[in-house]
């Protein structure tokens, strides 16, 4: 009889036990169900703009002796199909982080000349932080600045020339959703760290003295040649060019003393600044690794070869005369200048 009490008394105690314990147990799991389920809802509801650079980003650059807000250049190659950020280091010159596709352009090779002629521009471009568009109708964008002074001299009309998402082109370079949030993240990370604008050399292929030599009947030759200065600055230093424009041309690698320069008037006597060329040291190697960022491509240079289109005649620049430069534009003021 004894023993059947002190079973039922210690059932009772043993539920008694258990019962206090499961309702803390039942609040800290509902808790935890309600924090993920917050968790999830702030990530769905972050705007693309604000989203945070992915942790495998942020390795890569760490990997590759960069940061988030390191200083950022960025070259577009129109015939590859392909897009390029280059961070800078501590040794002061840019290494590259990453190649991503360009899933759609329009137009064909050449400089864009007026509203309507749907080329995608070519030339040495400056992007300030207040030509990020957040609002994008496709995703995000980064206004590339046309037209630049170089184009205001020559008569060069249109506007809205956008890196873009969606992968739908008008005189654009388009990338998928995913691939323009992480460019447009690692240019808003740089203005954040400081860095006032960035460059966008943009080229109508990989300037090779081979590639440039199979277009030596096209038009546009004399134009590409002095994107090829531009280009071959920027390989054998590591360091975008300064560029000026006056003469209505380009002038690459210069300095000069003085004021705002007239895009349509008269060189000054300009400096060259004497640089001297990058070694590439064994520890650089990995900041040197090519990495390829997952994505398709709409135009190969396969594609607009058997597409019959020609670049004759198609459109006039009203006359042009060349050399090489850098110029900056504000679209929030309309204003352009140098730096």
């Amino acid at each position: 009889m004894v023993l059947i009490i002190s079973r039922r008394e210690d059932s009772r105690s043993n539920g008694i036990e258990r019962r206090r314990w499961a309702a803390p147990i039942a609040v800290a799991l509902l808790g935890a169900a309600l924090l993920a389920g917050c968790v999830g809802m702030d990530t769905a509801e972050t705007p693309p703009a604000s989203k945070p650079l992915a942790k495998e980003t942020v390795a890569l650059l760490l990997n590759k002796g960069m940061t988030p807000q390191s200083p950022m250049f960025v070259r577009i190659f129109k015939q590859e199909s392909e897009l390029e950020v280059w961070k800078q280091r501590d040794d002061g010159v840019f290494h590259h982080f990453k190649t991503y596709p360009i899933c759609n352009w329009s137009g064909d090779l050449g400089p864009k000349v007026q509203q309507g002629d749907r080329q995608a521009p070519e030339g040495f471009y400056t992007i300030r932080e207040g030509q990020l568009n957040p609002n994008s109708q496709f995703h995000l964008a980064f206004n590339v600045g046309f037209p630049n002074p170089y184009d205001r001299s020559l008569g060069r009309t249109g506007a809205a020339l956008m890196v873009h998402g969606n992968c739908k082109s008008a005189g654009c370079y388009a990338m998928t959703d995913a691939l323009i949030e992480e460019i447009y993240a690692l240019a808003r990370e740089s203005f954040k760290g400081g860095q006032e604008s960035f460059q966008v050399h943009a080229m109508p292929f990989r300037m090779t003295d081979a590639k440039l030599a199979q277009h030596k009947a096209d038009k546009w030759y004399p134009f590409w040649q002095v994107l090829k200065q531009g280009y071959d600055h920027f390989d054998t230093y590591r360091v975008p060019p300064a560029v000026a424009v006056c003469e209505k041309r380009y002038v690459v690698n210069v300095s000069y003393a003085g004021g705002k320069l007239d895009p349509a008037g008269p060189c000054p006597e300009f400096v060259r600044p004497q640089l001297s060329p990058v070694p590439l040291l064994p520890q650089q190697q990995v900041a040197e690794k090519i990495d390829m960022a997952p994505g398709k491509k709409t135009r190969t240079a396969e594609s607009i070869a058997s597409s019959g289109e020609t670049r004759s005649g198609l459109f006039s620049s009203g006359g042009f005369a060349f050399s090489s430069g850098r110029a900056s534009s504000d679209i929030s003021t309309g204003g352009f200048g140098f730096r």
